[in-house]
């Protein structure tokens, strides 16, 4: 039996069916409705080996949740294969489903009304796990998290960060060997985001478990995973390092400069791109090989207090890579 996540030719579509506004056109939908289809995943392939980190990006509507939901049995694709560790997924064999979690930031699997614990007895019956097995688990767990203050609380009156916390136990208690990670740390501050990371880090280098990381925080992606997918409009552009993303879009960079006395934005023209100014600050961007022509230029037009030279920041290389 194969491990980890082979993903074939996968496509989703979706129909749905357009309505003008109106009562006229209500009533006309009754006979004759205009029927679209969107294709939501358009034929991707990759492979991710047993106990790898992946990063899964894309801009919203991409298709990142459609692929996890059919990765792990939720939705069934159009077409195309999928085998997470040896199972098909939409088989929804008992087996596979005691193989992984799906973890989603905006989505509680606990009952709100109800300390945490409680919802952990129920998983505990549900993935049929042995007192001595659970208890093990649940220390573990607890104990990485330093949460066991919080156990007897009910989960409405916990912090998103406690309760971010708690949702990750639940969903690991039955130790899985497949997660899938939907933005996990949506809406956490930097100390609960820095948190979940770090847990992570440790869970797989405990448990070898393979995860697949959607985030809109590329601290996130940075620090879990070596490997980058992007995927725009629904099919797959990237599959590489970050590292390797920025050697994409090494051609350009951003000279960053600041001055004494303050300089009209109508005066850079004809210096380069003009990305942000202010009075005493500005920044440009040029082509790599442009950049010694330029900032001497600059400095004889306008003698610089303070001046920097970066790449185009990470976030934009990814962005022009989703257009």
């Amino acid at each position: 039996m194969e491990r980890g996540i082979v993903v074939e030719h996968l496509c989703r579509d979706f129909t749905y069916y357009e309505k003008d506004a109106g009562m006229k056109s209500s009533v006309k939908n009754l006979f004759h409705r205009t029927q679209n289809i969107r294709h939501a995943v358009k034929d991707i392939s990759f492979r991710i080996p047993e106990g790898e980190i992946v990063g899964f990006l894309g801009p919203n509507g991409a298709g990142k949740t459609t692929t996890i939901k059919m990765l792990s049995g939720i939705l069934y694709p159009t077409s195309g294969g999928v085998h997470v560790n040896g199972y098909i997924p939409w088989e929804r064999k008992k087996a596979f489903k005691k193989q992984f979690a799906y973890v989603a930031g905006q989505k509680s699997q606990l009952w709100l009304n109800l300390p945490a614990i409680d919802s952990f007895e129920l998983n505990k019956d549900i993935y049929e796990l042995s007192d001595e097995e659970y208890k093990k688990t649940l220390d573990e767990l607890v104990s990485l998290f330093g949460v066991e203050e919080f156990l007897r609380v009910q989960v409405r009156r916990l912090s998103l960060g406690e309760r971010m916390k708690m949702e990750m136990i639940a969903a690991l208690l039955h130790r899985p060997r497949v997660i899938f990670l939907d933005e996990p740390t949506i809406g956490l501050d930097f100390i609960a985001q820095s948190n979940i990371r770090e847990f992570l880090k440790e869970y797989n280098r405990k448990y070898g478990a393979t995860m697949l990381l959607t985030s809109h925080y590329l601290k996130d992606v940075e620090e879990l995973c070596r490997r980058t997918m992007v995927i725009s409009h629904g099919s797959l552009v990237y599959d590489g390092t970050l590292e390797h993303i920025r050697d994409i879009f090494s051609d350009r960079r951003v000279v960053k400069v600041t001055w004494d006395r303050p300089v009209a934005k109508e005066e850079l023209d004809g210096f380069g791109a003009v990305r942000e100014w202010e009075p005493l600050k500005a920044s440009l961007e040029c082509a790599a090989g442009e950049t010694t022509g330029l900032i001497r230029r600059l400095c004889e037009a306008f003698p610089a207090a303070d001046l920097e030279i970066d790449a185009v920041p990470l976030e934009e290389s990814i962005a022009r890579l989703y257009a």
